[in-house]
């Protein structure tokens, strides 16, 4: 959450102004921070000081259906990233690729300048961490790690939108795509700047009050130009300038919509093992609800195999239309005949289901690109209505070979694997429940 942006020197004619030897004013908009010889507070938080860009490979279908090649952006915004990103891209011929980016923020002008680029490119932005297979999962920032992803070549990765971030002058980078993407489980953060002056000399206060107050209205018109200029609503500058520089807002699923930041009115995340008591893989999407701005979270569960059967959870949030008696049915495109679900059960705000595949359904599934669903509501007056949608499958059968690793055998696993109390958890933040 760095920002930087200098002026150039200030010249003054006046006797009085030289004898005061003002040399250098430099306006920082910087997040004050303690730096150690060995390594600096953003790399602490697991990001390298300097922005990093290189190509990445994944398994089939990593970076979504037909896709396993990515750009990857990550690690502050220095004062330098603009021209490195650039000369990276010229080389780059596939437009295709999609950029995932993971970046506490940094230089505000340098992301000005690197949204303008992606804006020419036409790019695909997504919010989402790259793990490079050569490098430790916690060793993803070391000086081996780096010179590894500035080699130049393509690297071994997996990608994750779980806790992945784009924050601070990062989502002005992230504005400049044409098309963007921020997963239920990722963060894109905002707020205002603050001015910190670093001063040679003695000036006058009155010039640096007068100074303060020019380059803050002009860093005001600048960001609101360039959100104008990105085609996003000019509430979200105005949302900016209610946030203080010490806070991050988290925009909610509403705001992106709203704002026209990420206008997809399904936003899931990618299936994921959670190494639970007993694990389980899980997906969680955002649904835009049919009569009104909002969203609401749903999420789906499933265990290891219990006697030839696998126990699948399916648990949303009601919404603000959620009367009447609802029925969810599951089919995977693969066996569309072959529905799983039924009456959930209602719990405060949320509604669950719970119940078991049978193989062949379960095979259907795994072979399958997307799985169907239906929301059939009969409400008090009798009439019904009906919602379908659905979500990306091409992941499953990875995340599932990931928790057979970690099943029980049968006979010792839990008799009932899903808890009474499952409702949706997931997190941009570990402390922060996903933006509604």
């Amino acid at each position: 959450m760095l920002y930087r942006q200098r002026v150039s020197c200030i010249s003054v004619r006046s006797a009085h102004f030289m004898l005061a030897r003002i040399a250098l004013l430099v306006v920082s908009l910087t997040l004050p921070a303690t730096l150690h010889a060995e390594q600096t507070a953003a790399e602490k938080a697991g990001f390298s000081s300097r922005l990093t860009i290189y190509l990445a490979k994944g398994a089939p279908d990593a970076c979504g259906p037909g896709c396993d090649r990515w750009i990857a952006i990550e690690g502050e915004i220095d004062g330098n990233a603009a021209s490195r990103v650039r000369r990276f891209l010229v080389g780059i011929k596939d437009m295709q690729r999609p950029i995932y980016l993971h970046s506490p923020g940094g230089n505000v002008e340098q992301s000005y300048v690197i949204g303008r680029l992606l804006r020419g490119r036409k790019a695909v932005a997504r919010v989402g961490r790259t793990i490079a297979t050569a490098c430790a999962a916690d060793a993803q920032v070391d000086a081996a790690c780096l010179k590894t992803k500035n080699g130049g070549g393509e690297i071994e990765a997996e990608l994750t939108t779980y806790h992945a971030m784009c924050n601070s002058a990062c989502a002005y980078l992230f504005l400049g795509a044409t098309a963007r993407e921020v997963a239920p489980d990722a963060a894109l953060a905002v707020h205002n700047s603050r001015l910190v002056l670093a001063i040679h000399g003695n000036p006058p206060p009155g010039l640096i009050a007068e100074l303060r107050q020019r380059r803050t209205a002009t860093a005001d018109r600048e960001r609101s130009a360039y959100i104008a200029a990105m085609g996003i609503s000019r509430e979200l500058d105005d949302l900016i300038r209610t946030v203080k520089f010490e806070n991050l807002h988290m925009l909610t699923r509403t705001e992106l919509y709203r704002f026209g930041i990420d206008t997809r009115p399904l936003a899931e995340t990618m299936w994921r093992l959670e190494k639970a008591t007993p694990p389980y893989v899980s997906k969680f999407a955002t649904l835009k609800n049919e009569n009104g701005p909002s969203f609401r979270m749903m999420e789906w569960r499933l265990y290891c195999d219990n006697k030839n059967r696998v126990p699948l959870m399916f648990a949303a949030e009601i919404g603000d239309a959620g009367v009447g008696k609802r029925t969810i049915m599951m089919a995977a495109d693969a066996a569309p005949n072959e529905e799983a679900g039924g009456i959930p059960t209602r719990t405060g705000k949320y509604e669950m289901w719970s119940g078991s595949l049978g193989f062949g359904t379960f095979r259907a599934i795994m072979a399958s690109r997307s799985l169907h669903v239906r929301e059939i509501t009969r409400k008090p007056d009798e009439t019904v209505d009906t919602r379908g949608f659905d979500i990306d499958a091409t992941a499953l059968p990875s995340a599932w070979t990931q928790l057979e690793a970690s099943c029980l055998p049968a006979t010792s696993a839990a008799k009932n694997p899903l808890p009474a109390d499952s409702l949706p958890k997931a997190t941009a933040t570990p402390s922060a429940a996903p933006p509604q």
